[in-house]
């Protein structure tokens, strides 16, 4: 990650690089011998276990869909907006990673695909697990895979009349605790570790006087605090699947 880049670069040797490299070891050994399936809800080390990709084809390689039956025609899906969704529950070891086949009527639902998740869960299929919240882009809360790309679910608007197939799936190279509910405590704890906050580069003169913000500095964190912790950018980016 660009926390690693930078420590490394610094020359200073800390807990957090060293893990970092173990976990570059530690890969190549699970690209090597994938063996059991990772993707879980037990408790993981944060920082000292990296991710493991053991169980990457089950959400990248699923070949296998079922359709939920929604009771409908074939005449009726015609007119409606077909979405498969990646259901898995990996606390379950009877149940089979798969691609779940929804029906949606698009003139009875919001523009967006979270509203489309939302009518699924609430009149479709209950067991569906998702997360969201403030539906405004704000949270963070809806980032999965739609289409290929990541996106959060809140902004990312439904092909106007188009009734062909799309696919949602969970944020890639991600433990999934269920369906497209990803486990985000690594990602957090990364970002704790590169301390994302402002510091002094020199000490408090006189530690009991506020320092007021000017306007001029202001401006200069613009492009700075905009992030939503969502995890798309990390998830889909290759520099982070090689360095988790």
């Amino acid at each position: 990650m660009f926390a690693t880049t930078r420590l490394v670069r610094s020359s200073q040797t800390t807990a957090f690089t060293r893990t970092m490299l173990r976990s570059q070891t530690a890969f190549g050994n699970m690209m090597l011998a994938p063996t059991t399936r990772m993707f879980s809800s037990n408790p993981i080390p944060t920082l000292d276990q990296a991710p493991s990709f053991a169980d990457v084809s089950d959400v990248l390689k699923v070949n296998y869909t079922e359709e939920f039956d929604q009771g409908l025609t074939d005449e009726e899906k015609k007119s409606m907006k077909r979405i498969d969704i990646y259901r898995s529950n990996p606390n379950d070891p009877e149940d089979r990673p798969k691609y779940v086949t929804y029906y949606v009527d698009m003139k009875k639902c919001g523009p967006m695909f979270l509203d489309a998740l939302i009518k699924i869960k609430d009149e479709i299929d209950p067991t569906l697990s998702f997360r969201r919240s403030c539906r405004e882009g704000i949270c963070g809360s809806c980032s999965m895979n739609i289409d290929g790309r990541h996106h959060l679910a809140c902004l990312c608007g439904v092909p106007t009349g188009n009734t062909e197939k799309s696919v949602i799936s969970p944020l890639m190279f991600m433990f999934v605790l269920k369906d497209l509910v990803v486990d985000m405590s690594h990602f957090y704890a990364q970002y704790k570790q590169i301390q994302p906050f402002l510091q002094r580069k020199t000490p408090k003169e006189d530690v009991n006087v506020e320092y007021t913000q000017s306007i001029e500095d202001r401006k200069l964190l613009d492009g700075l605090y905009e992030c939503v912790l969502c995890a798309c950018c990390q998830s889909t980016c290759p520099s982070y699947w090689w360095h988790p």
